[in-house]
């Protein structure tokens, strides 16, 4: 008889496949139900542990450096006029410089608009950013697809077509109540259900509340003229909403999970997700979605117009500037700028629109293709200091007053109560500059322009006491 009783090997778990190189996922319990079986068999850890080898997975490829910012070419389209232009352009410059070290990035480019948003190695505003097969879900930004239509209303009053834009349209936080909201397509919402991103309760709430609302900040609902035609014109200007939140945040959360593992050194606001994994293709097919919806949710609105004020309807032109576009083998990412080449969607019509500030026309433009613009033109107008420092420089004038001095003529109203002093002409860069370098760099031509009639912003919310004492 042995001396020495055999040691039996204790029940196999999902540690030991861990300690073995295996990692969790959705193969796991497969894996682990298929190593339990083994063992129950009558096989050895040792050789359940030689089974699966063919199951591990390939080793984690070597991190990726940063990039030196000087390898990587940044076309700058964008000159200053004054002090406060040099200092947002130096500001500009540096976040870009840092975002140009990212490992996937090829090229950049800086739109006459340009102005920083967020800490330094942040894609500014205005900013264009090329990258080799990945999605920067930070560089399109919570805002996905915010965008801009305009539909010609014909020879309707603009007062009027105003009017009925404000009794339909929704502002500010949240979406419509039930019973009051627009309906969203059964092929979208199922469409939603199939991706992986899109595919849960709060935001197919999200998509069917959120129809139909434009939010807050600098979006807004614009009635003009046309110069060309003289037809009044309607613009709108919001981008995805809830939906479009919702899908940033879960994208952010997926391309950090790449990050830790491809370039921990990239900062967490340039992480990607390789285009061509399963959650890359994921992700692109969801950033369509999006885009599916945040064009409905214009034609809603504009379609709710046309019909409320019987108008004989034109053309409508529809793009998006805060988005990511594939051209070729190529990602390219635009926050705030918009896409000057004409097949850039196949919706696309060869005419695009630049807001520039709610006393100044909207620019319909052709765009121009241009090289060193990565194929981009300007979104808006951009600002030269930020909202706090414009506040400042108010002085002792309140909003209204400063509303009164800027907006001479114009029918401006801001559906939620109080003005939004950040929102006048004076805190957006000078409309004219940015026209001059649109023509001077050969980003896009002036085809025509909606001279302005009025306008509807979000506004600042009443303080909850101001809104007691209103119903006493």
């Amino acid at each position: 008889m042995s001396s020495a009783a055999t040691i039996p090997d204790t029940a196999v778990t999902g540690t030991e496949l861990i300690d073995w190189g295996h990692k969790p996922g959705p193969q796991f319990p497969a894996l682990l139900e298929r190593a339990k079986a083994a063992q129950a068999s009558g096989l050895c850890l040792a050789d359940i542990r030689a089974m699966l080898t063919a199951d591990l997975p390939p080793p984690d490829p070597e991190p990726l450096a940063l990039q030196n910012a000087g390898d990587v070419a940044l076309h700058i389209n964008i000159r200053a006029e004054n002090g406060d232009e040099q200092d947002n352009i130096a500001k500009v410059l540096e976040t870009m410089a840092a975002v140009m070290r990212t490992p996937t990035v090829t090229a950049g480019a800086i739109m006459p608009d340009a102005c920083p948003a967020g800490p330094v190695g942040t894609i500014p505003v205005g900013g264009v950013v090329a990258a080799r097969n990945a999605i920067h879900p930070g560089m399109h930004s919570a805002d996905i697809c915010c965008s801009v239509m305009m539909t010609d209303l014909g020879e309707v009053d603009p007062k009027a077509a105003l009017d009925a834009a404000q009794a339909i349209t929704h502002f500010g936080p949240g979406g419509r109540t039930q019973g009051k909201r627009f309906t969203v397509s059964l092929d979208l919402l199922d469409a939603f259900r199939a991706n992986p991103f899109l595919d849960s309760q709060r935001m197919l709430h999200a998509a069917q509340a959120h129809m139909g609302t434009q939010g807050d900040g600098n979006h807004f609902l614009f009635i003009g003229r046309s110069k060309a035609t003289g037809r009044v014109a309607m613009v709108t200007h919001h981008g995805s909403r809830g939906p479009g939140g919702l899908l940033y945040k879960a994208g952010m959360q997926v391309a950090e999970r790449f990050r830790k593992v491809l370039s921990p050194a990239t900062l967490k606001q340039n992480a990607w997700i390789p285009a061509d994994s399963d959650e890359g293709i994921a992700y692109w097919d969801a950033l369509q979605l999006l885009r599916r919806w945040t064009k409905a949710n214009h034609n809603a609105l504009h379609q709710a117009v046309v019909e409320a004020t019987r108008a004989t309807s034109g053309d409508r032109i529809w793009n998006e500037h805060n988005f990511v576009f594939k051209r070729g083998d190529m990602f390219y990412h635009a926050k705030g700028a918009t896409p000057a080449w004409d097949s850039y969607a196949e919706d696309a019509t060869g005419l695009t629109l630049v807001p520039l500030n709610m006393a100044e026309p909207v620019l319909v433009v052709k765009g121009r293709n241009a090289a060193h613009g990565l194929g981009f033109s300007p979104h808006g107008a951009g600002r030269n200091f930020s909202r706090t420092e414009h506040r400042r420089r108010m002085g002792e004038r309140t909003p209204a007053q400063a509303l009164a001095a800027e907006t001479q003529g114009l029918d401006v109203r801001f559906h939620c109560g109080g003005v939004d002093a950040s929102e006048l002409p004076s805190s957006y860069k000078r409309a004219g500059a940015v026209v001059d370098q649109i023509r001077d760099y050969a980003l896009a031509d002036v085809v025509d322009m909606i001279e302005p009639y009025g306008c509807i912003m979000a506004g600042d919310v009443p303080p909850f006491w101001a809104s007691k004492r209103q119903r006493r």
